[in-house]
């Protein structure tokens, strides 16, 4: 019995050199490591964008009726006053005529009440009639000049309508909508044609939430896609006051400084917004860093392959990098893959990851 408990200690301690042994012989751990290469934090984003008019009017015509013409097409210059649809005129010219024969009555019926008064008052001087009756020609003859007046309004309204039947355009432009058709029949302030004003025209950008205060703070560039050569400074004119329901981004327009006549309505654009910010800060990818419940961290290859924890201060977390302003110094070299699975002191073997 001895001797088997001999056996057995004997074996066991063999067994723990051996452990050792190939725990000696054990290769390092094989890292991915960068340096740390710090930059001036000068936050830049790229947007697209599109070419719009600053004023953008829907035009419309004052009175119901039906289309009988357009004159203009979607993409057409326009010029103020420049005729853009008609509507059938025959209920329009019937209702001016209706007026204009109210007028006409309602002129005879005034000059006939005007001489019955002039007469009742030649009359009553003379006393061969009494005040009554010369009140009573008075109040007709002012009843008369109300009707005579109402008669005139009329006519007045009815050639406005009638005038109304003719769209124009209010003012130089493009037309980029066209909301008609001949035949058509239409409501008093429909839609017809959209007109582009012509002159300043400005970049229409929608932003995400997190660069919605950012929008007006930094440097705003444009850039069109049919010529990347050209760069367009830009300044922010308008910003939505509410997210979209549907994208929950910012509407904002940016107007375009120096715009020359490259520029057209409807183009694509890339708008860049660069903040201005201060200081340095090294972009590092999310995977290198490592948080065991005092802050974040990442792991720092020295001299012999020795690692050690670092902890370093995050300015702001992207899509797959985090900003730090300090912790490492530039040129560290970090582990960038793995860092939950590597203890401190340990020896790894690192492997540039600009190299592959």
């Amino acid at each position: 019995m001895l001797r088997s408990a001999s056996a057995l200690s004997v074996l066991l301690t063999l067994s723990a050199c051996d452990n050792s042994a190939r725990k000696a012989e054990r290769p390092a751990r094989v890292v991915l490591v960068a340096p740390v290469r710090y930059a001036p934090r000068a936050q830049t984003r790229q947007f697209v964008a599109a070419i719009r008019p600053r004023i953008e009017t829907d035009q419309a015509f004052r009175v119901s009726g039906k289309v009988v013409r357009r004159f203009v097409e979607n993409g057409q210059s326009v010029k103020a006053g420049e005729l853009l649809a008609t509507l059938d005129e025959t209920d329009l010219r019937l209702q001016k005529e209706q007026a204009e024969a109210e007028l006409s009555a309602a002129r005879m019926a005034l000059e006939q009440a005007a001489a019955d008064e002039r007469r009742a008052q030649t009359l009553r001087k003379d006393g061969w009639t009494a005040q009554a009756t010369l009140d009573r020609q008075k109040a007709a003859a002012e009843e008369a000049r109300g009707r005579h007046q109402r008669a005139t309004r009329a006519v007045e309204l009815a050639k406005n309508a009638l005038d109304y039947a003719s769209l124009r355009a209010d003012s130089d432009g493009v037309a980029t909508a066209i909301f008609i058709e001949p035949g058509q029949v239409v409501a008093a302030g429909q839609a017809a044609v959209r007109i582009a004003r012509a002159g300043a025209l400005e970049a229409v950008v929608s932003l995400p939430e997190a660069f919605a205060s950012f929008a007006g703070a930094g440097e705003a560039s444009l850039s069109l896609w049919s010529d990347p050569s050209k760069i367009y400074r830009a300044s922010l004119r308008e910003l939505g006051g509410s997210a979209d329901a549907t994208s929950r981004t910012f509407a904002a327009r940016y107007s375009i400084l120096g715009a020359d006549e490259k520029l057209a309505l409807g183009m694509s654009a890339t708008l860049t917004l660069a903040a201005k910010e201060q200081g340095v800060a090294a972009a590092l990818p999310l995977a290198a860093l490592f948080d065991q419940g005092s802050g974040p961290s990442v792991w720092k290859v020295e001299e012999g392959g020795r690692l050690t924890l670092a902890p370093v201060s995050v300015l702001r977390y992207e899509a797959k990098t985090a900003l730090i302003s300090s912790g490492v110094a530039e040129g560290d070299r970090i582990v960038v893959l793995g860092a939950h699975k590597l203890d401190a002191g340990q020896i790894v073997r690192p492997v540039d990851a600009e190299a592959l």
